[in-house]
């Protein structure tokens, strides 16, 4: 019995380090930077990797079933991630659950802003919300690629929205790519 269990969460953590692997990856995908703007700095990459992750859980609660416990493993997951990348990084052992603590604290507040914006499509909220974080910008005019990241949110929302439950238990997860977001806003250079 208890090997059963241990079986089944080795089983769950596999899961978890190749969902994780699949957003950090589409997280860091160079478009993102080079062509929408993002910062390509550490709190850039912290905000596309939080945007995915929140995307991905946002569709997993939706879910019956195991849906929310996978949510919740894979924010877990997430945390301990960003603990290793603080300490690698060189922030001292007292000091990384204070920026833990803030991180998750942004994580969850930035997600929910996301997720609103998300569930009011004829609004600049969700563009508004991304201006703020992403690009540091209160205002959407200041920061021109807001609406284009906006729209790419919106299609990987969309593509997750039709992802079935199956396969997310595969280890499986896929984003649109950012250039169609670009080729629609007409925002693409060369």
């Amino acid at each position: 019995m208890i090997l059963a269990q241990w079986r089944a969460r080795r089983a769950n953590r596999t899961l978890i380090d190749q969902l994780h692997g699949k957003i950090v990856a589409a997280a860091r995908r160079p478009a993102l930077y080079a062509d929408l703007g993002v910062p390509d700095t550490f709190d850039g990459r912290f905000e596309m990797v939080a945007l995915h992750v929140g995307l991905v859980m946002r569709r997993l609660t939706m879910l019956s079933g195991i849906g929310g416990e996978l949510a919740q493993e894979l924010a877990d997951s997430v945390f301990r991630h960003f603990d290793v990348a603080l300490r690698e990084i060189g922030v001292g052992d007292i000091t990384v659950p204070k920026r833990l603590k803030r991180m998750a604290e942004a994580f969850y507040g930035r997600n929910k802003a996301y997720e609103e914006g998300l569930d009011e499509p004829g609004s600049d909220r969700l563009a508004a919300a991304l201006a703020r974080n992403v690009y540091g910008k209160g205002d959407v005019a200041l920061a021109p690629m807001a609406p284009v990241l906006a729209r790419f949110v919106r299609s990987c929302a969309a593509a997750l929205d039709r992802t079935p439950l199956e396969t997310f238990a595969a280890g499986e997860v896929e984003f649109p790519e950012p250039d169609a977001a670009l080729a629609k806003s007409g925002a693409r250079n060369g």
